[in-house]
């Protein structure tokens, strides 16, 4: 399965989203020991597809919106590393935090499904 390549359909107009950014996040501590986060956005392209469909749900605090995409791309995005924090995903003016990422590397040029969660919990606004 190593010699699929995959990443002509995942660069393809009619699958491809090339508006899609994401946000870095550093965790850096300063000469004081103080800690504070690096941010550095990146515009990138993606085939996106709804991973969970977003959903309300009513509970006696109020009512939260959930829901989760699945992001393919060649980008190599991250749920977290040393001294990194999961990368933000920016979609359709939506943020999502990237939770979990399933990598296929060893596929052609390689690339990544990352399964992103919506935030904030209220839902945002469409």
């Amino acid at each position: 399965m190593p010699f699929l390549d995959v990443t002509e359909v995942l660069s393809d107009p009619d699958f491809c989203d090339p508006s899609l950014t994401y946000k870095r996040r550093k965790s850096v501590i300063d000469d004081d020991g103080i800690p504070s986060t690096q941010e550095t956005i990146t515009q990138f392209s993606g085939v996106v597809t709804v991973d969970r469909s977003i959903e309300a749900q009513l509970r006696m605090s109020g009512q939260t919106v959930t829901g989760n995409i699945l992001i393919v791309t060649t980008e190599r995005l991250i749920a977290g590393a040393t001294g990194h924090i999961g990368d933000i995903v920016t979609y359709q003016n939506r943020e999502y935090l990237v939770k979990s990422v399933d990598p296929y590397t060893a596929y052609g040029a390689g690339f990544v499904q990352a399964h992103c969660e919506l935030m904030p919990f209220d839902g945002g606004s469409p």
